[in-house]
């Protein structure tokens, strides 16, 4: 294996993992921006108040988006198993 295949393999696997995060780390901020929001146009300043809207909107995030990332992940493994059974 050359260097640049170990680059692409690389580069790759670090957008693999963006697009697995991507999705989920969204659906959080845009959970935090509103609740954010909320707190400061109802002046209510509960510090605990963010967690649990955010920890229900992520797993439920992360149960729509599950067979994506599975998919993801498995068309990755079939390219890195390719190039091993080409060498």
């Amino acid at each position: 294996m050359t260097g640049a295949e170990v680059l692409d393999v690389g580069r790759d696997a670090i957008w693999l993992t963006l697009q697995l995060c991507a999705p989920v780390l969204i659906v959080g901020l845009v959970v935090g921006v509103i609740i954010g929001l909320f707190q400061a146009l109802t002046q209510i300043q509960e510090a605990t108040l963010v967690y649990a809207p955010k920890i229900v909107a992520i797993f439920i995030s992360l149960l729509i988006f599950l067979p994506l990332m599975g998919s993801l992940m498995s068309g990755f493994m079939r390219q890195i198993a390719a190039r091993i059974a080409g060498m």
